[in-house]
């Protein structure tokens, strides 16, 4: 195989995802793993929904992947792993049938029934789920269930190891407890052979030469013995994560800044049975609107769906890629500008020098191939005041702007385009429209007004955006505004009813000259702006 001419600049790039790819080329050595591939890992847990978080980890495991790629020929793997053999602890407030669950709390995620009737369990369809959510997105990964490992003895070997190793893991957990728990702890939950409920149990003994624990049935007090492997019995999470990362000899796995304590606890744990934690970082958690950190349980952040409804999945992936190491707001002020970002890396990728296209985001985002902009160079801002002040609620009416200001454009030569004039109405009437708040002139803004209506009026029709951006900062000059800002900001409060928005000779050049002097002359009547 050819080496690709990109490597010697993956090499130095500065990127995060080449340098977390730089760890993995490092851990390797220049050879390829006994197993034939480098690991890469992403976790889930099926008890809900997959969710905006789930995303971010897939998106940005894939981009690490993507840069060790362009920086060695070793095959790699991902591995999408549900730990849906967890006891379901409470039942979800979001499915239907919640009387069909209640009664199997307790059990593994794959032995409760499926509320919504469509898998053999609930375990099974939040995994179907799962994988039809990131398949949406054409992920490259192969799914894994914690469930088909323990039963069918994929994990049998880690299990016994763990077994061998019992008072050396009980030692490093115990610390990290309160004292109630350190009384009850064992790294082994048994699976009830009567109830089929996962035990949170004291463990009386331990048989290595049987692969065997032993304890006393809560409910009948009788002593119980279970083999550890086959699927009787799963670990404690913090002690299962450790043994997965053994037993599939993991390279590579990034989790959210709360998980730091617990994967230095698996990282020792791993090392005790023999194995070498993977490589990893530790990514920043989202704020909500109040700056509040995101839950999925008081379910305060923003979904998946939510998103996609205002902007396209790039627009995210994007929102994913930027600082990961930084708390952000995932709220749906973000989305306008995460859209107008990922247009201006796009439009930028296509005449960068190779070693700058590499810390492009969207080399990253597009997983090295990035698509040829489109050509009409209409920005998200731009379309979103477009359908401001046409009030739209349909994006015909902006197409109908569009094709008089890009002759040539239309909705099957300019998909996304026409997907984000869509967005575009979407946004306005959701977010856009009900915060509006028009205001009368003061009477240096309403001269500089009669000013700039003149002077469109004076303008020739197809003058480029650039030149009426110039004669909108001429007007501003002629007037005495103590600074320039002052004076776009009464253009946008007077006429757009907001306090910011794209540049004003660009928004004329879209809308229309004879448009844009009618809009100002209505200003200056005093009529009805949100009418």
């Amino acid at each position: 195989m050819a080496q690709s001419p990109l490597r010697p600049l993956a090499q130095n790039a500065r990127a995060w995802p080449f340098e977390e790819a730089r760890k993995l080329v490092e851990r390797i050595g220049g050879k390829t793993p006994d197993k034939g591939y480098v690991l890469l890992e992403t976790g889930y847990g099926p008890s809900g929904l997959p969710h905006i978080g789930t995303f971010g980890e897939v998106v940005r495991t894939t981009m690490v992947r993507r840069a060790f790629e362009t920086m060695s020929d070793v095959p790699t793997r991902v591995f999408a792993f549900s730990d849906d053999m967890d006891g379901l602890r409470k039942v979800p407030d979001n499915i239907p049938n919640k009387e069909l669950i209640a009664p199997h709390l307790g059990k593994p995620l794959t032995r409760v029934p499926d509320p919504f009737g469509t898998h053999e369990s609930f375990g099974h369809h939040n995994n179907a789920r799962l994988r039809a959510f990131l398949d949406s997105f054409g992920f490259d990964y192969e799914f894994k269930s914690a469930t088909d490992c323990y039963a069918s003895g994929e994990f049998d070997a880690a299990l016994l190891q763990t077994l061998r190793h019992y008072d050396k893991v009980i030692k490093v957990v115990l610390p990290t407890l309160g004292a109630e728990r350190q009384a009850t702890y064992s790294p082994f939950l048994p699976v009830c052979p009567r109830t089929g409920v996962v035990l949170q149990v004291p463990i009386v003994e331990h048989d290595l030469d049987a692969g065997t624990v032993s304890y006393d049935d809560p409910e009948t007090g009788d002593r119980t013995t279970v083999k550890v492997t086959g699927g009787a019995c799963k670990l404690q999470w913090k002690c299962d994560w450790a043994m997965r990362w053994y037993a599939l000899d993991v390279d590579y796995e990034m989790s959210g800044k709360d998980l730091i304590d617990s994967v230095k606890l698996s990282s020792r744990i791993t090392s005790i049975l023999g194995g070498r934690p993977p490589e990893g970082f530790n990514y920043e958690l989202f704020l909500d609107e109040a700056g509040q950190k995101v839950s999925k349980s008081k379910g305060n952040g923003l979904s998946v769906d939510e998103w996609l409804a205002y902007g396209p999945p790039e627009s995210l992936s994007l929102f994913m890629y930027q600082q990961p190491r930084r708390a952000k707001r995932l709220y749906f002020d973000q989305i306008p500008k995460a859209v107008d970002d990922y247009l201006t890396f796009l439009a930028k990728v296509q005449d960068e020098e190779p070693a700058a296209r590499l810390e492009n985001p969207v080399w990253h985002i597009h997983e090295g191939n990035p698509p040829a902009p489109e050509a009409s160079g209409l920005s998200f801002g731009l379309l979103l005041n477009l359908a401001s002040v046409c009030h739209a609620e349909d994006k015909a009416v902006i197409w109908g702007y569009i094709a008089r200001y890009a002759p040539g454009a239309n909705a099957e030569a300019n998909p996304l385009l026409d997907r984000l004039a869509g967005y575009a109405v979407r946004y306005y009437q959701d977010f856009v429209r009900p915060a509006k708040v028009y205001r009368a002139p003061t009477d240096v803004e309403r001269a500089a007004l009669e000013d700039l209506k003149a002077a469109l009026e004076n303008t020739a029709p197809g003058t480029s955006a650039e030149d009426i951006q110039t004669e909108v900062y001429e007007v501003g000059k002629r007037h005495p505004f103590e600074n320039l800002r002052d004076w776009f900001k009464a253009l946008y409060e007077v006429l757009l009813g907001q306090s910011q928005g794209p540049r004003f000779g660009s928004f004329v050049a879209l809308y229309g000259i004879p448009e844009s002097v009618a809009l100002i002359d209505r200003a200056l009547k005093g009529e009805d702006m949100a009418a």
